[in-house]
């Protein structure tokens, strides 16, 4: 298996800073492998069910860069958004 590229996390994640393309290819995963990462952040419930172990490896080191990564675009979104006076 070829090692994920700059290019394969553009393409599965989107728009995303270098620091963040630096650290998913340095836990040296493949592309499949992200993909999987993907698939447990969506939803982990369906994979428990078909009998998956959990996440480990690179596959852990992926999501918790992914949890990360999603983490700071909430802060940055939430950061953006106009106060609403607690009006609803």
């Amino acid at each position: 298996m070829q090692r994920v590229t700059r290019d394969d996390v553009i393409k599965a994640i989107g728009p995303v800073d270098e620091v963040t393309i630096a650290e998913i290819i340095g836990t040296g995963a493949t592309a499949d492998e992200l993909a999987e990462a993907q698939a447990w952040m969506v939803n982990d419930e369906p994979l428990m069910n078909e009998g998956r172990p959990l996440a480990s490896g690179r596959v852990r080191e992926l999501i918790d860069i992914l949890a990360e990564f999603e983490s700071s675009e909430d802060e940055d979104g939430k950061a953006a958004s106009p106060a609403t006076d607690g009006q609803v």
